[in-house]
Parts: structure tokens; sequence; C-alpha cells
């Protein structure tokens, strides 16, 4: 048996993660375990989407946090790493030098990385191993910039598209009818040729979606279920979202727009429930890596 660490650094729109995982090789198969996630609530999408760059106070907050992540890094012998960036940075005019600031601070190349390549690696993960083969799913990556969408038919993916559309945008009020309209012809062509497609979600929101429904893990949440919920949430203020439901400050407010996404591609897509694998970017990472050794500490 041989076991290494693997850490994949997420720079999202809402925020930044650092996820480090052991890499457990035996004859017969790889295991990849989680060890530890480190979530730091950085919104570089506030300044990207509004001001159009990375402003100075975030990029110092940024390269703090990247600091810290260089640390854990150390403390935990991690052998490999990845650093990938998405939608915030991809649209800010000063990303390339966000990326060289951040490479001579702390020593972390960060990869800036398109919408394609982000649900590739996620939906080529073999997300739906712990479920039935031959179900058709719509996996939906719910991000604060971006949505990713990937049609998977018998564990194998068919097609994916990348929309501007995310939790950071809707907030703050920068994504017209117009992608919507996108979002679902591209849906109901797509996930036409299938009898009955079943929806998968990722990211942090579904995630608490989910444990605020309090269902068995590894069950589908019904689109029955996941509305109530929804009009709930959007029933209470911003601060009673904090107190009744035990939310962070910075998902209390884009909790709301994301759930508002599932919902709609479980309409588009004529799905009744949604399983929600815990399962993301920086999962996906991880098996990226160890496919292509890269990026070694």
């Amino acid at each position: 048996m041989k076991i290494k660490k693997f850490a994949a650094i997420d720079i999202g729109s809402n925020a930044m993660r650092l996820l480090i995982s052991n890499v457990i090789e035996t004859k017969e198969a790889v295991h990849f375990q989680k060890n530890a996630l480190v979530r730091a609530p950085i919104r570089l999408g506030e300044d990207s989407f509004t001001l159009g760059e990375i402003s100075k106070k975030s990029l110092k907050r940024m390269i703090r946090a990247m600091k810290a992540f260089k640390l854990l890094m150390k403390v935990h012998g991690v052998s490999h790493y990845q650093a990938y960036a998405t939608s915030a940075l991809r649209e800010a005019n000063n990303s390339s030098d966000v990326v060289e600031s951040v490479k001579k601070m702390t020593g972390i190349k960060i990869e800036i990385i398109d919408g394609r390549k982000e649900a590739e690696i996620i939906s080529n993960s073999k997300i739906s191993d712990f479920l039935n083969t031959q179900k058709t799913f719509l996996f939906v990556d719910v991000g604060g910039g971006s949505t990713e969408f990937t049609i998977i038919n018998e564990g194998k993916r068919v097609c994916s598209k990348s929309f501007k559309i995310g939790t950071v945008r809707l907030i703050n009020n920068l994504v017209d009818d117009r992608i919507w309209e996108a979002i679902k012809n591209w849906i109901i062509k797509n996930a036409k040729p299938y009898h009955k497609i079943t929806l998968m979600g990722s990211g942090g929101n579904i995630n608490k979606l989910f444990k605020l429904s309090n269902i068995k893990e590894g069950k589908p949440l019904s689109v029955i279920k996941l509305n109530q919920i929804f009009l709930e949430l959007e029933s209470l203020s911003y601060e009673d979202r904090i107190v009744k439901f035990e939310l962070n400050p910075d998902r209390a407010d884009v909790i709301i727009p994301a759930a508002r996404i599932y919902l709609k591609a479980l309409e588009w897509s004529g799905g009744q429930r949604i399983y929600v694998p815990k399962f993301g970017l920086s999962d996906g990472m991880i098996k990226y890596m160890h496919k292509n050794k890269r990026k070694k500490v």
C-alpha cells in the first residue's frame, strides 16, 4: 500500500477552499480519502463582476489565505498540489497581476481554467459511481460566478456547458433574462433524448440545503422539499436566516439564488429528485492530479 497526500486549492467567486486528501494506492484500486477541508470566505466575485478587477484589499486577503494554505500543506506533508481559479479571476482585468503577485508572495502558481475544463474535471471524476450508472443525470454545479451543466448517461459524460450565472452575480443583479432563456433551451434540448432524468447537485449551497432537509445521506432531495425550504428561506430576512438556520453570513445571501437555479434545472429537465454526493471541483482536482501527477510541492 502506498499513501500520498494531495492538495487542491479552488479559488472561486464566493470563497477559496483548500482540500487535502489521502491518495491510497493498493494492488486492487486507488482510494481517495478526505483529510482536511478549509474554507476562506473571500468573495472575489464581488470585485470582479462589479468593478471589473480584484481590489487591493481582496488581493491582500487572498495572499494571506494562500500563505495559510501553504503552511497547512507543509504541516500535512502534501506531495502534490494544484491551484485553480474560476470565473471571478477569469473575468478580472487584472487577473495576470493577481496571479503574479500570489506567485511572488507565496510561491503558489495559480492556473485560471475556463468553464468547459471546470465542468469536465467535475463530471469526469466518476461522481456517478455511488449511483446506478444506468440512469441519466443532469449534473449541476452552482458557483458564485458560473454554473456548469453536464448530461451524464450510463456513467459517461455526454455534453457540458458553462453559463455566466452564479450566486454572486445574481445577488448583484448582473444576470439578465437572456441567460436564463439560454440555460432553459440548453437543458430542454439535451434532456429531450432521455426518458427520465435525475439531477445531481454540487456546491456549498446545495450541500447546505440538503442538510436543512434532514434527509438521510445518500437519499435524494425531492423537488417538493427543495421548494419548501426555498420558500421558507425567502420569507425570512437576511439576519433571521443566519440565526434560525445557523447559516454563515456569506452563505445566508447566496443560498436563495442557488436554490432558484436548482429548482429551474429540475423544472426544465422534468426531474423530480436531486442527489447531493458532496463532490465538487476540488474533489475532481485531486483525481485529475493523481492521473497526471502534476505540481510537486
